[in-house]
């Protein structure tokens, strides 16, 4: 793939031939470095469907986000359960479950790999499936890409993960997430606008929804963050508030991250989303950390 001669997917544009072995920030190749293609039922309600989600988990990250629930797959030096797989042999497994009745295909952290993402969804269409395309994302992704990306996604499903600098930096090694991430929601909203459309089996056909992960200690840009998608987008966007963090063991004894979000933390949070006039979305239990481990050591990383 002539983009990965000189990579500049994501903000961090290293410019490394991947296609010369060379790697990179995310520490990815030219291959479809798959680590896992699964039925996923956690996703929100209209995302994984009655029958689950076919999800397609790429190896490698852009980010660097120390508390990463995904950590097996995303470190680049910890990489595990990576499977080097052709155009052919992920399609074939995409079908095989497709073919089980799965409506939807989502692509988990695809920044990186979005030529491939585009591959994937032409040969699927060229043999004759069009499942419901979902684009799981981070969101540090660049806004060209997000636009090219028009008429080939279905859904969008970004993250928002900080408002504040520091934070990115601290957190994910990446001070201008912030600014990176605006763009690509504008662009995404101006793509599929605030209106989450379902088919007849109750599946989003169209549409975005905006993950937002809370943090311990962090709600204050939380609530930035929900200000400024109901300032700049619209607070008819669908939010999905997660309480789902829980300290994997790279973060263990951290004075911030090493424990969960409380209850009170939560509850701020999603009160500023009323208060902010948010009236689609979701909200998590406070005990969904206790459901929300996968382990990519599995041949299905979320059968608990």
């Amino acid at each position: 793939m002539k983009e990965l001669d000189q990579c500049g997917l994501c903000p961090r544009e290293c410019g490394i031939n991947r296609n010369a072995c060379q790697a990179g920030y995310c520490g990815s190749g030219s291959g479809y470095e798959v680590a896992s293609i699964c039925i996923h039922h956690g996703e929100e309600p209209p995302i994984s469907g009655i029958k689950g989600i076919c999800n397609v988990f790429f190896s490698g990250c852009n980010l660097a986000c120390v508390y990463c629930q995904n950590y097996q797959i995303s470190r680049r030096k910890q990489k595990s359960g990576n499977i080097e797989t052709t155009l052919e042999e992920v399609t074939a497994r995409i079908i095989t479950l497709l073919n089980e009745g799965i409506e939807a295909v989502g692509f988990v952290n695809p920044t990186h790999f979005t030529p491939h993402v585009k591959e994937i969804i032409r040969s699927l269409n060229h043999q004759g499936y069009k499942p419901i395309t979902v684009y799981n994302t981070n969101c540090f992704d660049k806004v060209d890409i997000v636009r090219s990306l028009e008429g080939l996604i279905d859904v969008y499903l970004p993250d928002f993960k900080y408002m504040d600098p520091i934070l990115a930096s601290r957190f994910s090694d990446a001070e201008i997430y912030p600014e990176i991430a605006k763009q690509a929601l504008l662009e995404m909203y101006r793509q599929k606008g605030s209106t989450v459309v379902l088919n007849v089996s109750g599946h989003a056909a169209t549409g975005m929804i905006i993950r937002h992960l809370i943090l311990p200690g962090q709600t204050d840009d939380s609530i930035r963050i929900l200000e400024w998608i109901a300032a700049f987008l619209s607070p008819s966007v669908h939010i999905s508030l997660m309480s789902q963090y829980y300290p994997t063991v790279c973060v263990t004894g951290d004075p911030v991250l090493g424990r969960k979000v409380t209850v009170s933390e939560y509850k701020k949070v999603v009160d500023a989303t009323e208060r902010l006039g948010f009236h689609k979305g979701w909200i998590q239990d406070h005990e969904s950390a206790i459901t929300y481990c996968p382990d990519f050591s599995n041949s299905n990383p979320f059968a608990f």
